[in-house]
């Protein structure tokens, strides 16, 4: 099964508002593995500027974007790298209305739902009471990413395919699942999420820190005395 794990950045928050995309990062992972093959382009966004606040963010300029490439000119390309593949990617809905929006200015057919996973979605049903931050599931599950202090797309796009694996259940569980690469996401998710977890040599930091336990406990008891978490503590 081919999917690519990918994450955009922007000039602003609503590409309703004009705003447009100024990076796309994208990584190939084929049986959740990472094949090697990458996607990475900075984009001029054609005459509109960087956000103060989105610049905060990235760290990406307008001056730094004047002799890229615009959308319609990468378009095609980034068709080509994630044709037939499932798209992962944290707060799927975000990016997947800017490309779609960036799709309609150069008469490209928008992207399918059915092929969108959404790791935040993921990440609220698994941990319900949690922050679920890309940076906050980095440390979860123990992945790297110190050296992130501004959001890049490519770099967040490693990240996240980390977080994808743990979110499923772990690397080990992943192996062998698919023998046919049209095999649907969803067989796909059941299966890896079945498999049962090999132990850990060097166990995972708790997934949950001190400051959201302590907030679950101020939560369970401002419902009073006879709310049902209370009978199964």
């Amino acid at each position: 099964m081919r999917e690519i794990v990918f994450d955009t950045e922007t000039t602003g928050f609503r590409p309703e508002d004009g705003e447009r995309i100024i990076e796309i990062g994208a990584i190939e992972l084929v049986n959740r593995s990472k094949t090697g093959r990458t996607f990475h382009e900075y984009i001029n966004p054609e005459g509109r500027s960087v956000d103060p606040g989105a610049f905060a963010v990235h760290g990406i300029s307008n001056e730094f974007l004047r002799d890229k490439k615009s959308f319609r000119e990468i378009a095609e390309t980034f068709l080509e790298f994630i044709d037939g593949a499932f798209l992962v990617a944290h707060n799927a809905p975000f990016d997947i209305n800017f490309l779609n929006h960036e799709f309609a200015r150069v008469e490209f057919p928008p992207i399918d739902n059915e092929k969108v996973i959404d790791t935040l979605d993921m990440a609220r049903r698994k941990f319900p009471m949690a922050q679920n931050s890309l940076d906050r599931l980095c440390d979860r599950f123990g992945v790297t990413n110190q050296h992130r202090t501004l959001h890049g797309a490519l770099l967040d796009s490693e990240l996240l395919s980390e977080v994808y694996i743990e979110l499923l259940g772990g690397r080990q569980s992943s192996l062998d699942l698919v023998s046919d690469p049209g095999e649907t996401q969803e067989k796909s998710v059941v299966a890896s999420t079945s498999q049962s977890k090999p132990t850990r040599k060097v166990p995972l930091p708790a997934r949950l820190t001190a400051n959201e336990i302590k907030a679950h406990a101020d939560f369970v008891e401002a419902l009073g005395e006879n709310a049902i978490w209370k009978r199964f503590g």
